[in-house]
């Protein structure tokens, strides 16, 4: 995965340098596209952080890149730069999924920290999907009878009611549910009970 940082989209070379003197000044790392195409053909699946975009830019415009980024799987959160007359549009955007839009002229302080926000969201979310895919791998790596055992111990079922319904010895039965605690690395049912809530 690419480093974290905001990624400025805008046309204007002014507003351009100064965001990027903007953030650089608060320690928040940033880089710049002077176009919404120019900024496609750099992007990849890993890049990460938040996306600052200009909602009317020449050629492709801010809400085209956003809608062109969400077919691309983009996850990115994205806030818009928009003039006073760009609102209902701004609004629109969030409808489909935009994090947050910002008027110009803005503050700088605010547009800062909302900035922060959606930078300290984006690691939330991948932190998040990175645990799930871990406990995806793991539920992956059970056994079929293992899976119904597990499935049982989440019921609250008694390791001899398990043994009736599946047909097997008790002994059997805790030696699948030692193996699934210790593929799944929990100790106890209740630990599996939450660990599975993480993938739904």
């Amino acid at each position: 995965m690419s480093e974290p940082k905001l990624h400025i989209v805008d046309d204007d070379e002014a507003i351009r340098d100064a965001l990027g003197w903007l953030f650089q000044s608060r320690n928040v790392p940033a880089a710049v596209w002077p176009s919404a195409e120019a900024f496609l053909a750099d992007y990849a699946p890993d890049l990460a952080g938040c996306l600052l975009l200009d909602i009317r830019m020449d050629g492709m415009s801010g809400l085209e890149l956003f809608d062109r980024l969400r077919d691309l799987g983009c996850r990115m959160p994205v806030l818009f730069l928009t003039g006073h007359g760009d609102v209902p549009k701004a609004v629109s955007a969030l409808k489909k999924g935009a994090r947050d839009f910002v008027e110009k002229p803005f503050n700088d302080n605010d547009l800062v920290d909302r900035v922060i926000e959606a930078l300290a969201f984006d690691a939330d979310q991948r932190e998040r999907e990175a645990g799930q895919a871990g406990v995806a791998a793991r539920l992956a790596s059970l056994t079929q009878r293992e899976r119904q055992v597990m499935d049982l111990v989440i019921a609250g079922k008694l390791n001899k009611v398990i043994a009736d319904d599946l047909g097997i010895s008790m002994r059997t039965v805790e030696v699948h549910r030692a193996h699934v605690f210790e593929k799944m690395g929990v100790k106890t049912a209740v630990e599996l009970a939450r660990l599975l809530a993480v993938v739904g």
